[in-house]
């Protein structure tokens, strides 16, 4: 594409863009109806002292959570490495980071419950360790209090400083965004190079400060479910699915805004940003097969019963007969990454504006699958089980769909309303006519 070319497609497209996009008011009606519903489950799971309906929650907020911290780890690298094939990606980037005070707001409800605004019964009702005084699942007569693995993590299993990190969390993450949008938007009325390198300074601490973040509240969030169990790579795992989330809806934002005339990157982004787009769902989906594959085995050479357990709840019951959770583990392994893998290896299928977002789709839903592998296994009291317990089994609830949905509904609504605020690329950026012209 030439540069008048690029120059009239981006008059037309920002015009488009700033006249306002009414389905960002579709998209908040659907978000707050959806999280309306989800919070009824969650509220029934208080009430009843259920736990299924919180996770479901947690689980609908797990997965935008995981997408908007890979979007703002996409940020980071192409500030860090002054990447400039990526300007006009980074910028919708920049919009979808709008969603993560809309991911706070979500995250309340569990933060409300953790602290005991639901009543102290129920304080502990997610994250059992809350409630110390709860007993032992599988091992009558004792209590949580007693446990020596809780005892020995108690200095950070306590609510006090749950409740500051997760504030902490929330304030890195918002707190570098909001200066990589401020600094990005600032451009498109002052053309001002410095925006630019106190954008890669901020990234420089992002670099550092956003892994941490995300490692402890997968942490936080997901790994501490199972208080007991602990992995060195939970948080790179975290890490590595979140980057494929992200990079998979980069892709679907971009292409279906470029798709057809009066869309606003219509004419901007080109073939070359999709290939090498494409690249970054393949190196991450191999980085995703390390990861999981070298946690396996670790904790399978080692054979500590403090880290097996994990798996064995979601390979066999007591019988030592496979549960849901083996035949989830199969498919994610083979869905999951076997498929995308050989998908993506195909340079075609990297260019093809039909067959990549299929793939994006793909892997957003296994994606899903995953979390619900992580999250939802989980111990239940049955005294008349050899264990002691019986083992959550696989399943989807409504609430878990209106969940999905409604936090899904308000961040998209939270994008589209940065979308209409501002141009459709950081047009002063000093690099953005090699973006516009990049080709392969």
């Amino acid at each position: 594409m030439n540069s008048s070319t690029a120059s009239s497609s981006l008059s037309a497209s920002t015009a488009a863009s700033n006249a306002g996009n009414p389905w960002a008011t579709r998209a908040l009606i659907i978000g707050i109806v959806g999280l309306a519903i989800g919070l009824v489950g969650f509220f029934m799971g208080v009430n009843n002292h259920e736990v299924r309906p919180l996770i479901g929650y947690l689980i609908g907020f797990g997965f935008w959570f995981s997408m908007v911290i890979g979007m703002l780890l996409l940020v980071i690298m192409f500030y860090l490495f002054d990447a400039g094939w990526p300007i006009v990606v980074r910028r919708q980037l920049e919009h979808a980071l709008a969603a993560i005070p809309m991911l706070a707001i979500a995250f309340l409800p569990l933060l409300l419950l953790a602290l005991g605004v639901f009543g102290k019964a129920s304080q502990g009702l997610l994250w059992q360790w809350l409630d110390p005084s709860q007993p032992l699942i599988g091992k009558p007569g004792e209590t949580i209090a007693e446990d020596p693995l809780f005892i020995h993590k108690a200095v950070f299993l306590n609510l006090p400083f749950f409740a500051a990190r997760v504030v902490i969390y929330f304030g890195v993450l918002w707190g570098l965004a909001s200066r990589f949008r401020k600094h990005s938007f600032a451009m498109d009325t002052q053309p001002d190079a410095s925006h630019v390198l106190w954008a890669r300074r901020f990234a420089a601490v992002g670099a550092f400060a956003v892994p941490l973040t995300l490692t402890f509240a997968a942490f936080d969030f997901f790994m501490s479910l199972s208080y007991t169990w602990f992995s060195t790579m939970y948080g790179v795992w975290f890490f590595a699915t979140s980057m494929r989330a992200g990079i998979a809806g980069t892709i679907l934002i971009c292409i279906f805004m470029s798709a057809k005339p009066g869309r606003p990157l219509y004419g901007i982004f080109n073939r070359a940003h999709q290939y090498l787009l494409g690249c970054l769902a393949l190196t991450f989906t191999v980085f995703y097969a390390y990861v999981t594959f070298c946690q396996y085995f670790l904790i399978y050479n080692a054979d500590i019963p403090e880290e097996t357990f994990w798996y064995n709840l979601r390979e066999n019951t007591a019988n030592w007969v496979h549960n849901s959770w083996w035949w989830v583990s199969l498919v994610i392994i083979f869905f999951y990454f076997f498929v995308p893998f050989f998908f993506l290896l195909n340079y075609h299928v990297k260019v093809c504006r039909k067959v990549l977002p299929l793939v994006s789709i793909w892997v957003l839903c296994f994606h899903l699958l995953d979390l619900y592998f992580n999250i939802l296994p989980g111990k239940i009291a049955d005294p008349t089980s050899v264990l002691g317990f019986q083992v959550r089994e696989f399943t989807v609830s409504p609430f878990d769909v209106a969940t999905l949905v409604g936090v899904g509904g308000l961040c998209v609504f939270a994008f589209l309303r940065s979308q209409s605020k501002t141009e459709v690329i950081p047009i002063h950026d000093p690099r953005i006519e090699e973006s516009l012209n990049y080709h392969e």
